[in-house]
C-alpha cells in the first residue's frame, strides 16, 4: 500500500480515535484505559486542557492512499515542551502516548511519525528529547533504541 503521510493537531472530534488507538491490542492499555460507546468526560476535560495549552502538541498522523483523497487516521502521539534549567536552560521534548493503528504497523509509520515528533520539537528549540516506555513493552524498547534513544535513566511514578 502505497499513501503520503502527514501530521496535524488533534481536534475534538479525533477523541475517540486517540483512545481507541490507545486500547486496541494493547493489553496494559486495557487495564487502565476506559473505551466504550460514551467516552467518558474525564478524557474531554483533559483534551480542553492539553490543547489549550502552547507546550503541548497532541498529534495526529494521518495516511491518504494515492488512489483516493480520503485521509485516516494511523497514529498519534503527545509532545510537551519542557523548558528545563538543567544543561544550561535546555529544552526539551517529552514524546509520549505513542500509538500507531494495529493494522498499519510494520509499514514505517512509527519511524516516519518519530521522526516528525523529533523535527517539531527543533523547530520548538528542543535540544533534548525524551519518552518514557513501560519496561513490559520489549519491542517498543528496541524500537526507540533503533531510532538512537538510550535508556540512561531509571524511571518512577507514584500514583494518589
Amino acid at each position: 500500500m502505497n499513501f503520503a503521510l502527514t501530521h496535524r493537531q488533534a481536534t475534538f472530534k479525533d477523541l475517540s480515535k486517540i483512545i481507541e488507538l490507545y486500547v486496541k491490542e494493547d493489553e496494559l492499555a486495557m487495564k487502565r484505559e476506559s473505551l466504550s460507546e460514551v467516552l467518558d468526560k474525564r478524557y474531554a476535560d483533559a483534551f480542553q486542557k492539553i490543547n489549550a495549552d502552547p507546550s503541548h502538541y497532541l498529534m495526529i498522523v494521518e495516511a491518504q492512499e494515492d488512489i483516493s483523497d480520503k485521509k485516516v487516521i494511523v497514529g498519534t502521539c503527545h509532545l510537551i515542551m519542557l523548558p528545563y534549567l538543567t544543561f544550561i536552560g535546555s529544552t526539551r521534548l517529552l514524546i509520549e502516548a505513542v500509538r500507531v493503528d494495529v493494522s498499519y504497523r510494520g509499514k514505517g509509520i512509527g519511524k516516519w511519525m518519530m521522526k516528525a515528533a523529533i523535527d517539531y520539537g527543533k523547530l520548538c528549540g528542543a535540544t533534548i528529547f525524551e519518552l518514557t516506555t513501560h519496561k513490559k513493552r520489549e519491542r517498543a524498547k528496541q524500537f526507540y533504541e533503533r531510532l538512537g534513544f538510550q535508556a540512561t535513566h531509571e524511571g518512577m511514578k507514584y500514583s494518589s
